[in-house]
């Protein structure tokens, strides 16, 4: 070689190596599991547990500290100070309590009241000065009992460690009647080392099925006081003591399998996992098990308050779903029957309403070969019970929550190439959810919209249809099923039938009228857990017809700084999910998770750098109550792991992840095909927020997102970070878009004006979202005409509209007009609440009837207060029956009035008691009912005066009786013939 030709070699070489710096992985400055805090989430509202648990395993071995109410969810709450006992079973940051199974006390006497009603019992005080907690491991001193517990677990089984005091009196309590509703229950003694049974249960799983098997250490024998005389008022066959001989004073040792399928297959999950292995051994395994797991994202930062939410974060999103299957392969499947299976882990505990939108993008990320178990799992519940699963548990259907967002996990698996499963199933399956009739759906297949008179909850349930229709659409497109794929993408943009062009808000429509009166900060019963503020930007399959709607990208930019500025209140009925405001971004509730990131989409990605790190910085905190709402089974963490690494699915489906601002100086995610992705972040200043440059694999990268594929194929995306906003991404071609051009849709015309119910004549006047769309309309019969001007209507009548735009023909809505006898007059003494109007102060006389779903419109609502109406009929006349509905639905606390008097006038100053009724409203009952109350005779009156008087207080088996909760009345028409 001549050393011409080495120097310029040597200077090429040079000048690669300069321009392509290669990024050094992310690497650990100790264990991850140091960095994990249990105790995040177990205070405020967070829900979560901090006791033992596995990867996505079946046990989740925890003390129990409350038995009941809202923030006794997950069993525990931080606030508590004495401890029941120790359960196998926990739910991570729901909003509706189960689980709680087969629970295990140590204590120093034969005890079976577990205290909570203030007697004598086996709970136990402690302090969280003494309890510590870590991945796989929990340790807790008894203050009154003066014993140490210790836990760990495997997937499938539980072991306890008990360090008592002294060698005498020591006992364990084993109690199956713990929490929940006890539907069956079996305790048999097997030996004196060994006990097997059952626990069947009823709570937000209706019918719960859990076996288990139980060995100790010791020998013990079943106390003699357990059935005596002394405890037979609380003593049952479900409840047990057990009496160890341990002279030596050893630690006792109890080791516990679970299964859904039978005594077995317990016993054989504890023999296969634990075996006789040591509490250290299964200890050690489990926190290599979770070392591992955490091990798939390294972080690096000198931040280590963020490093513990971080680590705390991704450890809550691998809590759920959880394995619901023996070591053998048999499982419970929603029909309740036994199953089997070794060619994928099947699994139960899917709270889709939230993880859709985070926690299942990020499977796909670092737990491809789990998403693959969790779709096969999705159809094999489609073959057992029928539908895709929307909240399932234990082998039931919760019927919680709305939507059917198994769908979109499926759909962005499959576009991102996770596919091992039988695909044209899935497809199957997905059309056959989306074409059921329940839940408004087939409203919404009819109209385009779901009317507030057909199902509650219809703008949130609209817009969360739409968007998984459009994953259908995606996946047909794939599969080039070009007939799926233009059914779909039309559903997909039924949200525009939601759509307000005057308030620029998503809002209700009944009988085809907007509901009314309007406030965005109610929260009422057309929104899920939320008001008009938090649902009206939920279109993310069409940010960009949802942009033109508004009137542009600056209309949307205004709503989205008005939304991060406004009030932050809430109006309308109290909803405890409503957290973390912002304004009125609520980030404890799901719905609002993608605002955020909405900037990048109008060419402002600075303006997402700086909520997205507000979000992180102000919202998640090292404490229990760190967490700004219910953790929800690791959504509300999935959107930290995410936003913290610096992006976020907005629009799961399209393989597109929005960049927002990376919190850390470094981070590598570890893939399972083996290779790595680092994202850099250089910091000038803790402050350096905003992105001032982006390459990706050393290329510029002026992109405000990545493609999912980028991150899988491997490499480095590395931030220059700043303290002032710069011009990075804000060209139109640099930012990212979802828009649905394809097969568009004419939206259904709306009636802008005019009565329902009137009593001369009302005006009405017709109006849809596209300017330019013709709208026709026909009275009664189909004899359309086009609407050029205002309608007059004077007689009850039915109104048919549709519009047509570029020859597209919208749904033919039809709405009844109903005139009031304009002789009536209603007076009201009590106010009712806005939410629960039922059409405003006539609608009591309206001739309008409700049906057993309150939240359809149809009912007037008075919270804690009686009801006074005095009708005047305009003369005296003769009256022979005076009629008046009302509704009871104690589980949504609306009970009957306890008194019901009907009264006359002929003045409307004196009136005669006609009819005076006594109710028994505390007679439990969990079924909706109407109930009438008339009176029948002849009279002569004017005025009709009815007075309802309320409950009150709830009564003390009510749920909401420990909160002080308040009743409610639910009136309809009252008929005076």
């Amino acid at each position: 070689m001549t050393i011409i030709r080495f120097l310029i070699l040597s200077f090429l070489f040079l000048l690669w190596s300069c321009s392509s710096p290669v990024i050094d992985e992310a690497q650990k400055d100790q264990p991850l599991i140091n960095y994990v805090n249990p105790f995040i989430g177990t205070g405020g509202h967070g829900h979560t547990y901090p006791g033992a648990t596995m990867p996505f395993g079946m046990v989740q071995l925890s003390p129990d500290t409350r038995l009941d109410g809202w923030d006794g969810c997950s069993g525990y709450h931080y606030d508590d100070t004495y401890i029941y006992g120790f359960s196998h079973t926990h739910l991570s940051g729901t909003g509706v309590s189960d689980y709680g199974d087969i629970l295990l006390m140590p204590t120093t006497s034969v005890q079976f009241n577990n205290g909570a009603n203030g007697e004598p019992g086996y709970r136990a005080p402690f302090k969280h000065d003494h309890e510590e907690a870590s991945p796989g491991y929990y340790k807790v001193h008894l203050d009154s009992t003066n014993i140490d517990v210790e836990l760990t677990v495997t997937p499938r089984a539980g072991m306890h460690k008990y360090a008592f005091a002294k060698a005498e009196d020591q006992y364990i309590i084993l109690d199956l009647e713990h929490r929940d509703k006890l539907l069956d229950g079996d305790i048999k003694t097997i030996s004196n080392t060994e006990i097997q049974g059952h626990r069947f249960s009823e709570a937000w799983a209706k019918e719960q099925k859990l076996f288990f098997y139980l060995k100790t250490s010791h020998p013990f024998s079943v106390s003699e006081d357990t059935y005596n005389d002394e405890y037979v008022d609380i003593a049952s066959p479900n409840k047990v003591a057990l009496q160890f001989d341990n002279p030596n004073n050893e630690p006792i040792y109890v080791s516990v399998g679970i299964s859904a399928v039978d005594e077995a297959g317990a016993k054989q999950n504890l023999e296969t996992e634990i075996g006789d292995n040591t509490f250290e051994e299964i200890k050690q395994l489990a926190q290599d098990t979770w070392e591992q797991q955490l091990s798939k994202i390294v972080v690096e930062d000198d931040n280590q308050e963020h490093k513990i939410n971080f680590y705390t974060s991704l450890y809550h999103t691998m809590l759920a779903p959880n394995v619901y299957q023996d070591v053998d392969g048999r499982y419970r499947g929603m029909d309740l029957a036994v199953h089997k299976t070794q060619d994928f882990d099947y699994y139960t505990v899917f709270s889709l309403w939230d993880t859709y939108r985070a926690a299942h993008p990020l499977y796909t990320i670092i737990e491809q070969e789990r998403t693959n178990d969790f779709i096969n799992t999705f159809l094999a519940k489609y073959d057992e019970g029928g539908i895709i699963p929307i909240w399932d548990l234990s082998a039931n259907y919760t019927g919680c929550m709305i939507g059917y967002h198994g769908i979109p996990v499926i759909a962005d698996a499959y576009l991102k190439g996770i596919q091992d499963y039988d695909t044209e199933k899935a497809f199957e399956a997905m059309t056959h959810s989306a074409m059921q009739d329940h839940l408004g759906l087939d409203a919404y297949r009819a109209f385009g919209y779901i009317p507030v008179e057909e199902e509650s909850e219809s703008v949130s349930k609209t817009l969360e249809y739409a968007y998984d229709d459009w994953t259908i659409a995606q996946m047909a497109k794939a599969m080039g099923k070009s007939q799926d794929y233009t059914t779909y993408i039309q559903r997909a943009q039924y949200y525009k039938n939601t759509f307000d062009p005057a308030t620029q808000f998503m809002r209700a429509r009944m009988r085809n009228t907007w509901f009314s009166p309007f406030d965005p900060y109610e929260v009422n019963f057309n929104y899920t857990e939320a008001n008009a503020w938090q649902y009206s930007f939920y279109v993310p399959q069409d940010i960009s017809g949802f942009t033109q709607l508004l009137g542009g990208k600056s209309a949307l930019e205004n709503q989205l700084d008005e939304l991060f500025t406004a009030n932050a209140e809430t109006s309308g009925r109290n909803q405890a999910d409503i957290t973390g405001l912002i304004g009125q971004y609520a980030h404890g509730n799901e719905p609002s998770h993608h605002m955020a990131y909405l900037y990048n989409f109008i060419n402002k990605p600075a303006k997402t750098q700086e909520r997205v790190h507000e979000i992180l910085t102000t919202l998640y905190h090292n404490a229990p109550d760190g967490i700004s709402g219910n953790e929800d089974c690791g959504q509300m963490s999935a959107w930290y792991v995410l936003s913290s690494l610096g992006f976020y699915p907005v629009t799961p489906g399209s393989n597109q992840y929005i960049i927002g601002s990376p919190l850390f100086n470094k981070a590598t995610i570890h893939l399972e095909n083996g290779k790595s992705f680092t994202i850099a972040a250089q910091k000038e200043t803790p402050d350096g927020i905003y992105i001032a440059d982006a390459k990706l694999n050393d290329a510029k990268h002026p992109y405000s997102y990545i493609d999912h594929e980028t991150i899988m194929t491997g490499g480095q995306l590395a931030f220059t970070m700043s303290t002032t906003p710069s011009d990075w991404a804000t060209q139109d071609d640099a930012i990212p878009k979802t828009e649905i051009t394809d097969h568009p849709i004419t939206p259904v015309p709306f009636i802008a004006k005019g009565d329902i119910a009137f009593k001369e004549q009302t005006q009405v006047e017709l109006a849809t979202t596209i300017p330019d769309a013709t709208i026709f309309y026909a009275f009664d019969k189909d004899d359309f005409k086009e609407y050029n001007s205002s309608l007059t209507i004077n007689q009850p009548t039915t109104l048919k509209t549709y519009a047509v735009s570029a020859g597209i023909e919208s749904a033919t809505v039809t709405t009844p007009f109903y005139k009031i006898n304009p002789n009536l007059k209603i007076t009201l003494g009590t106010t009712y609440a806005n939410q629960y109007n039922a059409g405003g102060n006539d609608a009591l006389i309206d001739g309008i009837r409700g049906t057993r779903d309150f939240r359809t419109g149809t009912w007037q609502g008075y919270h804690d207060r009686d009801v006074v109406a005095t009708i005047d009929l305009g003369k005296v006349q003769d009256i022979n029956e005076v009629t008046a509905n009302f509704l009871q639905d104690q589980g949504s606390w609306i009970f009957y009035p306890t008194t019901v008097t009907i009264a006359g006038s002929v003045n409307g100053k004196q009136f005669t008691t006609l009819k005076t009724y006594t109710v028994q409203a505390t007679d439990r009952d969990d079924e909706a009912q109407i109930k009438s109350f008339s009176f029948q005779g002849d009279s002569t009156y004017r005025y009709i005066k009815l007075t309802a008087k309320k409950l009150g207080k709830l009564p003390d088996w009510h749920l909401g009786y420990p909160l002080d909760g308040r009743s409610w009345i639910f009136i309809d028409e009252i008929d005076v013939r």
